[in-house]
C-alpha cells in the first residue's frame, strides 16, 4: 500500500470511528423517543420500510414497545464507554507492571512475568463471567472486570518494548549522564513505547465490545433497563423469526463497531510502528 493510500484509508477509518464516538456522546440528544418508555400498544412494530411499520419508529419496536433506534443509540454510548474505560484502565495497570518488569530485570522481571503468564493463560470470557456473577452486574463492575482481565496483554507488550528501548544508545547516554531511573523511564522509555501500546489498545476496543455484549447477553453485564447491545440481543432471541429486527440490528451495530475499531488499529499500527510493516 502506498503512503498516500495509507493516509487516505487512515483518515476514512478515523472519521468513521469519530462518527461512532460522536453518536455515543450525543446519543441523549439524537434519540427520537425515550429509550426506556414502553408502549404495549405498539409492541413488535416492524421497521418503517416493512408492512405495518411507520416513520415514527424507523427501526421498529421491541417486545415492550420501546423504540429500537433510540435504544441502539444509547447502547452505543454504553458500549463505547465500557470499552474506552476498560482499555484505559488495562493500559495504565498493564503498562506500569510491564515497564517495571522490563526496566528492573532480574527476579522482579521473572516474578511479574510469571503472574502475567498465569493471567494470559486464563480464558478471558469465562473469568469475566465468573467475576461478574460473584460481584453482580453494574456498569462500574463490568469496567473493572474487563480491565482486570485485559491488563496482562498490555503488561507483556510494555515489557517487551521496554527491553528493546532500555538498551538503545541514547538511554545508555542518559544513564551515563547521571539521570535517575525514574527520569529515564518518564522521558525516554514511555514516549518510545507509547505507539505499540496505543495500537494494542485500539485493537482491544473491539474485543471489549464483544466481551461486554457477551456478558450482557448472559445477564451479568450492564443491568437493565440500560439498553446494552448484548442484552438487546438476548431480549430478541425468542422473537428471531417473528420480529428479527430486535436482535439483528444490535448485532449489526456490534459487527460494524468492531470492524471499524479493528481497521483503525490496523491503520494506526502502520502509521505508529512503520518499521514493523515494511513492504
Amino acid at each position: 500500500m502506498t503512503r498516500d493510500a495509507l493516509d487516505r484509508s487512515t483518515i476514512v477509518v478515523l472519521a468513521l470511528f469519530g462518527l461512532l464516538v460522536a453518536i455515543a456522546i450525543l446519543a441523549p440528544w439524537l434519540v427520537p423517543h425515550d429509550p426506556y418508555a414502553g408502549d404495549l400498544a405498539n409492541r413488535l412494530k416492524p421497521p418503517a420500510w416493512l408492512p405495518g411499520g411507520d416513520a415514527a419508529n424507523l427501526l421498529g419496536t421491541d417486545v415492550l414497545g420501546r423504540d429500537l433506534l433510540s435504544r441502539l443509540l444509547i447502547g452505543a454510548r454504553v458500549s463505547l464507554l465500557v470499552a474506552i474505560l476498560s482499555v484505559l484502565g488495562a493500559t495504565l495497570l498493564g503498562s506500569g507492571i510491564g515497564v517495571a518488569a522490563g526496566y528492573a530485570g532480574g527476579w522482579i522481571d521473572t516474578l511479574l512475568m510469571r503472574v502475567v503468564d498465569l493471567a494470559i493463560s486464563l480464558p478471558m470470557i469465562l473469568l469475566a463471567l465468573l467475576v461478574g456473577v460473584l460481584v453482580g452486574p453494574s456498569l462500574t463492575n463490568i469496567v473493572i472486570i474487563i480491565g482486570l482481565v485485559l491488563w496482562a496483554q498490555f503488561a507483556r507488550m510494555a515489557r517487551n518494548e521496554t527491553l528493546r528501548v532500555k538498551n538503545l544508545a541514547y538511554v545508555d547516554l542518559a544513564r551515563a549522564a547521571g539521570c535517575s531511573s525514574t527520569r529515564i523511564v518518564r522521558e525516554h522509555v514511555l514516549p518510545n513505547i507509547a505507539g505499540p501500546l496505543i495500537v494494542l489498545g485500539t485493537l482491544q476496543v473491539g474485543t471489549v465490545i464483544v466481551m461486554e455484549a457477551s456478558l450482557s447477553f448472559l445477564g451479568v453485564g450492564v443491568p437493565p433497563p440500560a439498553p446494552a447491545w448484548g442484552s438487546m440481543i438476548a431480549e430478541g432471541r425468542s422473537y428471531v423469526f417473528s420480529a428479527w429486527w430486535i436482535c439483528i440490528f444490535p448485532g449489526l451495530a456490534i459487527l460494524s463497531t468492531v470492524l471499524v475499531a479493528n481497521f483503525l488499529g490496523d491503520r494506526l499500527a502502520q502509521v505508529l510502528t512503520p518499521e514493523r510493516h515494511r513492504e
